[in-house]
């Protein structure tokens, strides 16, 4: 993911939690926020240490990353973007973890052409 597009402030990780909106599935919680000043979307992945060993977290993080990357062109602009993996996510395939984030992001209306 380019560095424009991370999410690493812990103000920035605190604006989205208190002003932002959230969507949750069984396997992940999508927090998000509009913000002007960012040409396209900014994304922040958060992985407890209930989730498994640093392994696993980082293993989690990396795949959330690659989902977004690859299906950034779909994601609105102008949006910072949180995601907190919970630990049903842990066990499933790569597919499946596609399939519950894009799942996330339509239901957040984070999609192009997806707003309900």
């Amino acid at each position: 993911m380019h560095k424009k597009l991370r999410l690493r402030n812990r103000a920035d990780f605190g604006r989205v939690y208190r002003f932002g909106k959230s969507f949750a599935n069984r396997q992940l919680v999508v927090y998000w926020s509009t913000k002007h000043e960012v040409e396209r979307f900014r994304l922040g992945v958060s992985v407890s240490k209930k989730v498994g060993n640093a392994v696993v977290r980082n293993r989690m993080r990396r795949l959330i990353k690659e989902i977004v990357r690859q299906h950034k062109e779909k994601l609105i602009d102008h949006v910072d973007i949180i995601f907190i993996v919970r630990k049903g996510a842990v066990d499933m395939e790569y597919r499946e973890l596609e399939k519950s984030v894009l799942h996330a992001l339509r239901k957040a209306s984070l999609l192009k052409g997806s707003r309900v």
